[in-house]
């Protein structure tokens, strides 16, 4: 979808306009991306080509790729808001996640060792907690 938007793009490009158009909300890896795009590729729906100046690849639809956008119509773009956002309880679980990512990559990257331990008793904790809650026994 965000070809049919803007085109050529590289899988840089592509991982900063998805992160853009969602708001920070979706941050695609390279170790999504790429091999996506490569699997894009080999179904014919987008095709690679070079830019003047540009080294890398950059992607465009393919024919195939426009008619296949154009059966989704109506689809609702991957980056766009929807029920799972913020404002919705499964939205503020992914944001609460994120935020506990990021928490723990400080403390795995700048704690002690007491400190980093401390942390893996409270992700364990949680982590059963949390199956105690699909379970029931809450």
């Amino acid at each position: 979808m965000l070809l049919s938007q803007e085109s050529p793009l590289n899988g840089y490009q592509l991982m900063q306009g998805l992160e853009q158009r969602s708001d920070g909300r979706w941050r695609p890896s390279p170790g999504s991306v790429y091999p996506a795009l490569a699997q894009l590729e080999d179904e014919g729906l987008i095709r690679a080509t070079s830019r003047e100046g540009e080294a890398g690849r950059a992607f465009e639809l393919s024919d195939e790729g426009r008619a296949h956008l154009a059966e989704q119509e109506g689809r609702r773009a991957p980056w766009e808001a929807g029920a799972e956002d913020e404002g919705h309880p499964r939205g503020q679980l992914r944001h609460a996640v994120g935020g506990l990512i990021r928490a723990v990559m400080h403390v795995g990257q700048d704690g002690t060792p007491e400190q980093v331990e401390e942390a893996l008793k409270i992700l364990e904790d949680a982590r059963r907690r949390l199956y105690h809650i699909l379970a029931g026994d809450q």
